[in-house]
């Protein structure tokens, strides 16, 4: 699965998430090793995200549990098992906490917006896979204000070794409708997962949006993070980023590295 460019609509800022991509590209070759972030451009600096629609309600679980699918895809980056996929529950709220270099994160994660997702990331915790990983990509233009972890390989492709289906917001419409394509804002504060694209390419690459951000209603949101962690991300981006991403962004130049990842 190749990554996948998404132009958000009216606004002219390139935008690239792509999650556990079959491509051997990382998205990474160099545009620039600026020691600070670029300068905003000035179609950033006026973005108005009043323009934009906002996420759906979170659809009420028609059960308590469901059954998710893992099938198999490209060797993962680090060695995992893929975590059980039936009597999911799509019930609760589970903490997970990262620490990072750069501080703590604390994450909340909702199995009724995404029991598959939370299912996953639950299992990839409990087992370690996202201890001494990196978080590989920094974006700080308005309009899109994320910081990109779970690639233990550290550049951009790399997966568990499984691949699932985009949960809330995209379940949220019916299929094929237009309003799919229209770019909605993911709230400060939100953690979604990233995808290339494709259907089933959800992997371990997650986000968290630390400024309102613009995108399409295409990646599973699956909890909060934390004002505590949100400090930490915030951080983080204020000392910007290398510039090294064709697709903009790059390495954070303040390195964070999840040294580890506990749930409860």
């Amino acid at each position: 699965m190749k990554r996948t460019s998404i132009l958000v609509a009216g606004v002219g800022l390139a935008v690239l998430l792509a999650g556990c991509s079959d491509s051997s590209d990382s998205g990474g070759s160099a545009t620039g090793t600026s020691s600070k972030a670029s300068p905003t451009s000035a179609a950033a600096q006026s973005l108005d995200l009043s323009r934009f629609g906002t996420l759906p309600p979170v659809p009420v679980p028609v059960a308590p549990t469901v059954d998710c699918s893992y099938p198999a895809g490209r060797p993962p980056a680090k060695d995992v098992t893929a975590p059980s996929a039936t009597g999911v529950s799509t019930a609760g709220t589970v903490a997970v906490n990262l620490t990072t270099s750069a501080g703590p994160i604390g994450l909340t994660l909702d199995r009724a917006e995404a029991p598959c997702t939370v299912n996953s990331f639950v299992s990839l915790a409990e087992q370690g896979y996202f201890d001494d990983t990196p978080c590989h990509r920094l974006t700080t233009e308005q309009g899109l204000q994320v910081l990109q972890c779970g690639d233990p390989s550290g550049v951009g492709t790399g997966g568990p070794g499984y691949g699932f289906d985009t949960e809330y917001p995209e379940t949220a419409f019916a299929a094929n409708d237009p309003a799919l394509a229209e770019p909605v804002v993911y709230p400060r504060g939100t953690v979604a997962m990233a995808n290339s694209g494709q259907p089933g390419s959800n992997g371990s690459q997650f986000f968290l949006v630390y400024a309102d951000s613009v995108l399409p209603p295409n990646y599973t949101v699956f909890g909060s993070i934390s004002e505590e962690g949100l400090a930490t991300v915030e951080k983080v981006a204020a000392d910007g980023d290398d510039g090294s991403m064709s697709a903009g962004g790059g390495k954070p130049n303040t390195p964070v590295q999840i040294e580890t990842a506990k749930v409860g």
